[in-house]
């Protein structure tokens, strides 16, 4: 009764999610920022602005978003945006004007 048993293997685990050359998290940057648009359209229209100034002003900046947002996931990949955020925050140096600091350290 040992019959052929074919199981599938699921080649996709722990691969990041990938939508449209987008890798992991930029893809919700471009979901926030669509939304983002989505809101100041509204707000403008809402406002009064006329909606052939509204929609000009919101496909530009539809436009420089999908272009950021792409350029970003091709030059730091799924962690390097993260990576170089941090790295930004790492001092350069660390001053010690005095040795009281120093002494202090091993107690």
């Amino acid at each position: 009764m040992t019959g052929n048993i074919s199981y599938e293997i699921n080649k996709g685990v722990n691969r990041p999610i990938e939508f449209r050359g987008l890798k992991a998290q930029y893809i919700y940057y471009l979901a926030v920022g669509l939304a983002v648009l989505l809101i100041g359209f509204s707000a403008m229209y809402i406002a009064g602005v006329p909606v052939y100034l509204c929609v000009p002003v919101v496909l530009l900046a539809g436009s420089g978003l999908f272009i950021g947002v792409y350029r970003y996931s091709h030059r730091y990949g799924e962690f390097g945006l993260m990576k170089a955020l941090a790295h930004r925050q790492v001092p350069h140096a660390i001053l010690c004007r005095t040795r009281q600091d120093l002494r202090t350290l091993k107690k």
